[in-house]
């Protein structure tokens, strides 16, 4: 049975590109939105940028999302709905991509990755819900923030419009960020799904240990209410990898103020990635090869 028709946002690399997409060292980018978002997200900072750096670079919405089909039951859009729909979109790129993967997206993006229908060149989550859930950031908020608890209980519940903009606002953007942005951002959030919302809390993924064969970045924002450092933390030690905690930043990380800063972060983990390959310049098959040279 077919799926959903997906939007999907592309931008192609500039400079010079070989026959399968995106420059020779360069593999494609798919960003994948969080809860009630979908690909504009990407498409007002991180695409251009990117692709300015020779990366094919996508950004999928999910169904139900931005100018996808299935909006009249997005309510009862499911994880595995999710996961079908990225892997879907996988099998039109050229070449395997990074996934990458925004809060309650990181959270679908890991169960990709967990189920390995699909190769992959590398995971990376931003502000991401953990491997076990957001149980206990949940918990964190309805302590530390219990407004802001309340009202993502009724953006679940009845949708964003029945939510107190401004507080909102607070938790998603940095404190200097224009108004003028904010307001145009706000309008464009749109309902998310209810039983997706449910399993994010941990209850639709097992918390599975995160042993992958593929480089993994975790990265998070210093001022981000909904997931805290500590669980940033905590989801970079389930992949046994360093976090990476942008400062003066919230929970909207492509769209806030200084988004630049995340990306620039994102742009050195991948070119380190590159490096590395075996085979690449200055790479382990390279020192391997001048290891064994004579003289």
């Amino acid at each position: 049975m077919a799926g959903p028709n997906l939007e999907l946002l592309h931008w192609p690399a500039a400079g010079p590109v070989d026959r399968r997409g995106g420059s020779p060292d360069r593999p494609p980018l798919l960003f994948v939105h969080g809860a009630y978002s979908a690909a504009w997200v990407w498409d007002e900072t991180f695409l251009p940028w990117f692709a300015g750096k020779g990366f094919d670079a996508y950004a999928v919405s999910l169904r139900g999302h931005g100018a996808s089909d299935g909006h009249e039951a997005v309510a009862w859009a499911t994880l595995a709905g999710y996961v079908a729909d990225i892997e879907a979109t996988i099998d039109q790129m050229p070449t395997p991509p990074v996934l990458i993967g925004h809060s309650m997206g990181g959270y679908v993006c890991q169960e990709v990755a967990r189920r390995g229908r699909r190769p992959l060149a590398g995971l990376v989550l931003m502000a991401s819900t953990p491997p076990h859930g957001l149980y206990v950031a949940a918990l964190s908020m309805a302590v530390r923030h219990p407004l802001l608890s309340q009202a993502l209980m009724l953006a679940q519940f009845i949708g964003p419009a029945a939510v107190d903009g401004d507080l909102i606002a607070r938790a998603l953007f940095s404190p200097d960020m224009p108004a003028q942005r904010i307001a145009r951002y706000l309008a464009r959030f749109q309902d998310e799904s209810l039983l997706v919302g449910w399993q994010s809390m941990g209850f639709g993924l097992v918390d599975w240990p995160a042993q992958l064969d593929l480089p993994v970045m975790v990265m998070g924002a210093s001022d981000d209410p909904f997931v805290p450092r500590f669980e940033v933390e905590a989801t970079a030690a389930a992949f046994k990898v360093a976090p990476v905690i942008v400062e003066r930043m919230a929970h909207a990380m492509m769209l806030d103020v200084r988004w630049d800063a995340a990306a620039k972060r994102l742009l050195a983990w991948l070119d380190h990635q590159a490096a590395a390959a075996p085979g690449a310049a200055g790479g382990p098959a390279d020192e391997a090869k001048a290891a064994s040279s004579p003289g």
